[in-house]
């Protein structure tokens, strides 16, 4: 039986040639004979999305730690030593940490960022790090296998999914966070109206996911909504909704009579 690798690092490929650079590069910073590499192979005319891909390549791999990145990374200065410690020191601070990238934000307009890329050389922007974020940059993304977590069934297209699996984290229990990782991004950053759909069809789905709604268990009624309401609003609301399905019932059962 082979070993257990120590990393799976996925990728999907539309160009071979900066995925072997990115392979190479990984390779020459310690990912090498006890790592996997997966792909979804993106080079034909028929592509599989980033949600359904990535989530293939998840359910694929054998190792702890999942890496998905970009297939225009380039590890050049921090490789797997400066990793592996980075990720000790997550554990030592939050045992729930699933999700840990070089790029995202914690809140409005506030923006964590480790990286080379086209906006600027060694960046490091609003550290120090590890900073505990709601969202991470698409481009490089660990994942803790034991979280077993995954991106969204019901959205498609190739973004906003560094936002997706670090909301479907949240709910699960688990945390995400920008760590102190440098590498370096070769990608335009481009925004046009592929962009703009995704982040309409990610809106939608997660208002309705988020909705707040009246739920019945086999033994008790919860009303589920948001946290900013007092508990005694919460109260209120539910026992009048209660007092509703109740008077519902009951004419029910008179008008069966």
């Amino acid at each position: 039986m082979a070993p257990t690798p120590a990393f799976t690092i996925a990728t999907l490929v539309t160009d071979p040639s900066l995925y072997e650079q990115m392979k190479a590069s990984f390779r020459e910073k310690g990912f090498a004979d006890d790592c996997e590499f997966l792909t979804v192979d993106n080079t034909g005319s028929r592509q599989t999305d980033a949600y359904a891909g990535l989530n293939r390549l998840l359910n694929q791999a054998s190792a702890p730690l999942v890496i998905l990145c970009h297939q225009d990374v380039v590890l050049f200065g921090d490789g797997r030593t400066e990793l592996e410690a980075r990720l000790r020191e997550l554990s030592e601070l939050d045992p729930c940490w699933a999700l840990a990238g070089n790029g995202g934000g914690s809140g409005f307009d506030r923006l964590h960022i480790r990286i080379t890329d086209k906006f600027g050389d060694n960046q490091r922007r609003n550290g120090p790090f590890p900073v505990r974020v709601h969202s991470l940059d698409e481009n490089f993304i660990v994942v803790r296998a034991e979280a077993r977590i995954g991106l969204s069934r019901n959205l498609t297209g190739f973004h906003m999914y560094g936002t997706d699996i670090c909301l479907v984290a949240d709910i699960l229990g688990w945390n995400a966070y920008v760590i102190d990782y440098h590498l370096q991004h070769l990608g335009e950053a481009r925004m046009g109206p592929a962009f703009a759909a995704s982040l309409d069809q990610f809106r939608r789905k997660w208002n309705h996911a988020l909705r707040e709604r009246y739920l019945q268990s086999t033994c008790t009624r919860v009303l589920v909504t948001g946290a900013g309401q007092p508990d005694l609003v919460k109260k209120l609301r539910l026992r009048t909704r209660s007092a509703f399905f109740g008077l519902r019932r009951r004419i029910g059962t008179l008008i069966a009579k």
